[in-house]
């Protein structure tokens, strides 16, 4: 029987299989899956969620930069992945409230992501445009950032990790 309520935890060396095949099942294509292991090798943050013993989602985090600069502390969320036999039993939501939580631990004092603004705006996120961020791809209303800290909001263009470019 699954566990109502995952358990959110940092991924172990034991893990790193699992959550590759966990990525390539709950996305079209492997890229997302490759796109976890490059960010891993560079130190992203990345926190699974467990049940019954065994991985079930998935997310990361790693720093982006802001006109260029690192500065601000704020970073981008993805990929978020749960396994299709785990969708739509909260432990998408369990791994964001984690993972939120865990940034702003760290001093990020702000996220982005490319989501889908009815899900993500449950978190806080909003249009990245009226916190004056964009994307360097656009993104249009799924480019979406949350400020998690007490400094002010940088304005400029936003650029993911260097992985991102890489898949």
């Amino acid at each position: 029987m699954t566990s109502p309520t995952p358990v959110i935890r940092p991924e172990t060396e034991n893990d790193l299989a699992k959550i590759h095949a966990l990525n390539a099942a709950a996305f079209e294509t492997a890229a997302e899956a490759d796109l976890v292991d490059l960010l891993r090798e560079a130190g992203a943050l990345t926190l699974v969620a467990e049940s019954d013993g065994e991985p079930v989602g998935h997310v990361a985090v790693s720093p982006v930069t802001i006109n260029g600069s690192d500065r601000a502390r704020w970073f981008g969320l993805g990929p978020i992945a749960v396994h299709p036999t785990h969708q739509r039993q909260g432990v998408g939501t369990t791994l964001m409230l984690k993972v939120l939580r865990e940034t702003a631990a760290i001093d990020g004092q702000g996220m982005v992501l490319l989501g889908n603004p009815a899900f993500y705006s449950r978190f806080g996120f909003q249009r990245s445009t009226e916190l004056g961020l964009s994307w360097e791809n656009g993104g249009g209303p799924y480019f979406q950032a949350v400020n998690l800290g007490t400094a002010e909001i940088p304005s400029g263009t936003v650029k993911y990790h260097a992985a991102f470019d890489a898949v």
